[in-house]
This record gives structure tokens, sequence and C-alpha cells, in this order.
């Protein structure tokens, strides 16, 4: 069935739900994971570019140790559950699109993540990046919330 799965995560309580599910499967499976980050990139302006030089490298280094300590909590999850896990993250403005390519890239063979459950005008407004990997993948999500 499935050998290799995703585990993208942001480190919040409801990803790390998803993750604990991916873990589980695994081990019932025999699979291995790929817990998976997505740096959004500090947001470029023309204006204030002394300031923002130093907010961007403020920013890029406490997102890189947000995103360590991240796939770290999943890597002791999976390894307290006998589960092989590697880990990477990538910085991309759509994150959707950084974890379509990281299934692809790492030939993982399903997707688990989490999704809030935004209906109506706040889906509108905010967005799903679950569903937008849905839309966009090849690679079947088993979405949990």
């Amino acid at each position: 069935m499935f050998k290799h799965i995703l585990l993208p995560t942001d480190g919040s309580e409801l990803s790390l739900r998803a993750v604990d599910t991916g873990i589980e499967l695994a081990a019932r499976l025999g699979a291995r994971v790929h817990a998976f980050h997505v740096l959004v990139p500090f947001p470029a302006t023309v204006y204030f570019a002394e300031f923002i030089q130093a907010s961007e490298a403020t920013y890029t280094r406490e997102a890189m140790a947000s995103a360590e300590a991240y796939l770290a909590e999943v890597h002791r999850r999976a390894e307290a559950a006998g589960v092989p896990c590697e880990s990477s993250h990538e910085t991309d403005a759509r994150p959707f699109a950084a974890i379509v390519g990281a299934a692809k890239k790492h030939q993982c063979d399903l997707i688990v993540m989490a999704s809030h459950g935004w209906r109506g005008f706040d889906r509108l407004l905010l967005g799903s990046e679950t569903h937008k990997v849905i839309l966009n993948g090849d690679v079947p999500v088993l979405v949990c919330r």
C-alpha cells in the first residue's frame, strides 16, 4: 500500500495531530515518513529598505529556528513509534506548491496533512493550503481535522 508518507507541518497543534495520524499509519503499514516544513519568505517592499533588511535577517533566523524545532518534534514522535523519518524544509511563497513538489521530489505516495475546516467566506478570504495540495498534486491526500 503506502510506503513513503509526506508529513507537512507548521508546528501547530492541528498539524501535529495530522503528524501523529501519519506516523501511526506508517507504523501499521511498515512505511517511512518525511517531515516537511515550508518557510514563507519575508514580504518584500521597496520602502524603508534598511529597516527591512534588518527585519528580514531576524525573520529568516527565527523562521529557520522554528522550522528546525518543528521537524525535530516530528523526528521525536516518529522515533518513539519506531518509524523511519527524514525531513527537509524549503522556502516558497506558495506552501501548497512546495508541498506538492516535496512529495514528488522525495517520491512520497501519500500526504497526510491538517485542515482547519474553514467554510464559506473565511475559506474564500484565507484559502486552504490543503485544498490547493489536493487540486494540484498527483498524490493521495489524507486530510485530518
